[in-house]
């Protein structure tokens, strides 16, 4: 059976589908403009190009790309018919391009999923057009000040989306603590920490959400994971954490690669290092389970789902480990930084700021990163680049570190010189979102990355 669509919708997907083959065979990429050019000639093409799809929709500040990655994963172990916007294209041209590409005329008959990564402003324009099966909402941090606000700014703009689709299952994590008790028709299920992962009880001074979303007195907490993440109640007027449907029972182990941990009683590897890597998992197994997918598939997934895409990616140069890792806000940042510090080797560090558009114009977030750890790891080198790598050094030479270990990188050729000469094996590069694209296309182009997308 062929679909029946509108002629105009038609040419879109046709000119669209020829764009992305086009981006993908002169340019190696090309995730956003293929959906602009549908949106220009169907402004509603994405009702018709995601009929048929019970869309999982993941959102939120830290962990979008690698969470959408895990599900997508599961999903595909459990033998699923499943497409993904995984390479973090998640503006509404983006979205609109993942679909149009696996947009097919002819109805077919079986299930199928669609895993979406969608930018927090997004939401609502996404939920205009689609009634997801599950959104969940990751976590909310101060990100891109100068586009979104503060935190409480953010959660507005993601429950406006929320309000169109009452129909839908929330998926939350309960140890943020403006997640419990909103104020909609949905059906939310919880998931957070029942572990300790130290015996921190005191909220840092630049902590996101320190105060109660009821009345506004400071939170009191059983344990903190990280920022303000973590079992948090109210001694003034009682308001605390929802209670949790799955949960992290017990952290066995964390290394540089991976986490062994429980979740509701059984063990599971996670593949991926750092507690917010932790959250990730348990975000995507909390979906998996809502969905009715086995545990001992969840297990084989998770286990098997590498970092990728400068999320924790590792690459080999010439002998040297190369971790690639995204940073964006103080919350993540700080994050990379104890991930960095489990490493007990001598190490080098490049540190890559943009402040392009997409990384926000706003630097001054940088002063509220905890660069004063840096003193407790064995940095053998520490690398500066990008278009403020002047405003990191300071911060960096604020913070403690030896002037007499910096190199500064006007352009990424010396910035691979450096670390292809550094005396250690392993070389962390902890890169802001642009930067992270420009530097790994540099790379590409010297054949150190084969898949640029």
């Amino acid at each position: 059976m062929v679909f029946k669509i509108n002629i105009k919708a038609f040419i879109s997907i046709i000119i669209s589908k020829t764009i992305i083959k086009l981006s993908k065979t002169l340019f190696k990429g090309g995730t956003n403009f293929p959906g602009k050019v549908a949106l220009k000639l169907d402004k509603d093409i994405l009702s018709i190009v995601s009929k048929n799809y019970e869309v999982i929709l993941i959102t939120g500040t830290n962990g979008k790309t690698t969470t959408t990655s895990m599900v997508y994963n599961i999903l595909k172990e459990s033998h699923k018919k499943v497409i993904t916007n995984n390479t973090g294209a998640n503006m509404l041209p983006g979205i609109v391009a993942c679909f149009v590409e696996n947009y097919s005329f002819k109805k077919r008959n079986n299930v199928q999923y669609a895993v979406i990564e969608a930018d927090e402003a997004n939401v609502p324009i996404v939920t205009q057009y689609i009634t997801p099966k599950i959104i969940t909402i990751t976590n909310l941090f101060r990100d891109q000040m100068d586009r979104y606000g503060e935190v409480y700014t953010t959660l507005k703009k993601i429950l406006v989306g929320i309000i169109k689709v009452p129909e839908t299952t929330l998926v939350l994590n309960g140890d943020e603590s403006l997640l419990g008790d909103l104020e909609v028709q949905n059906k939310c299920i919880y998931y957070g920490f029942k572990a300790y992962i130290d015996d921190n009880k005191e909220i840092d001074i630049n902590a996101d959400a320190k105060f109660c979303k009821k009345c506004k007195a400071p939170y009191s907490y059983d344990f903190i994971t990280y920022n303000h993440l973590g079992n948090f109640y109210c001694p003034n007027c009682g308001y605390s954490r929802p209670k949790l449907t799955y949960y992290v029972d017990s952290v066995f182990e964390q290394s540089t690669k991976d986490s062994l941990v429980s979740i509701n009683g059984e063990e599971y590897n996670i593949n991926q290092p750092g507690t917010y890597n932790i959250y990730n998992a348990l975000c995507a197994y909390s979906i998996a389970r809502v969905l009715g997918i086995e545990a001992s598939v969840i297990q084989k997934a998770l286990k098997n789902t590498s970092s990728s895409f400068g999320r924790q990616e590792t690459l080999n140069i010439k002998d040297k480990e190369v971790k690639i890792i995204l940073v964006k806000n103080p919350a993540g940042f700080d994050e990379a930084l104890k991930t960095m510090s489990l490493d007990k080797n001598n190490v080098s560090a490049a540190f890559l700021l943009n402040d392009n558009y997409a990384d926000g114009r706003d630097i001054s977030w940088i002063w509220d990163v905890n660069f004063e750890d840096l003193s407790k790891l064995k940095l053998d080198k520490i690398m500066a680049a990008g278009i403020r790598m002047y405003d990191m050094a300071i911060r960096l030479k604020v913070a403690g570190l030896s002037k007499d270990n910096f190199v500064l990188c006007n352009n990424y050729d010396i910035l691979l010189e450096e670390i292809t000469v550094s005396n250690t094996s392993t070389i962390y590069v902890l890169a802001t979102y642009t930067a992270m694209i420009s530097f790994r296309k540099y790379l590409h182009g010297k054949g150190y990355i084969k898949t640029l997308w």
